[in-house]
């Protein structure tokens, strides 16, 4: 079991910043990637961006490419995503993943970004930008 802890999120104005962390703890061995995801309200929960955890191959949605940051600490067992430059529709509650399953460098944009490929969840933390 794997447990995640996401902190950080906030109320922000349009064009500023906010830094989220996701903390993992249990079976740390078992984890192969993370994933950031966000759901709007009326909305499906969407991929955002995703990272391996041993490598720094990472992936991101084209909505977010060049505004936010994905980065790790493996001896913290965290991951962090940096926001930059929000936008009132980067308002949703956002989520941090991990998943166990394994996949190459060739399909790594294709299964990461699937939510159902994660198999672990932490409860969520909310984005607030207002214009």
């Amino acid at each position: 079991q794997v447990q995640l802890v996401e902190s950080g999120g906030g109320l922000v104005q349009a064009g500023g910043s906010l830094r989220l962390s996701c903390a993992a703890s249990g079976s740390i061995f078992s984890i192969n990637a993370m994933g950031w995801f966000r759901q709007a309200p009326g909305k499906e929960r969407e991929f955002v961006v995703a990272i391996r955890w041993s490598g720094g191959t990472t992936y991101y949605t084209d909505s977010v490419k060049g505004r936010f940051t994905i980065s790790k600490d493996n001896a913290k067992n965290t991951v962090f995503l940096q926001l930059n430059s929000l936008k009132p529709e980067d308002t949703a509650v956002y989520y941090c993943a991990a998943s166990s399953s394994l996949y190459s460098s060739s399909t790594f944009n294709y299964y990461y970004s699937q939510s159902r490929r994660y198999d672990y969840w932490g409860q969520g933390t909310q984005v607030t930008v207002s214009s």
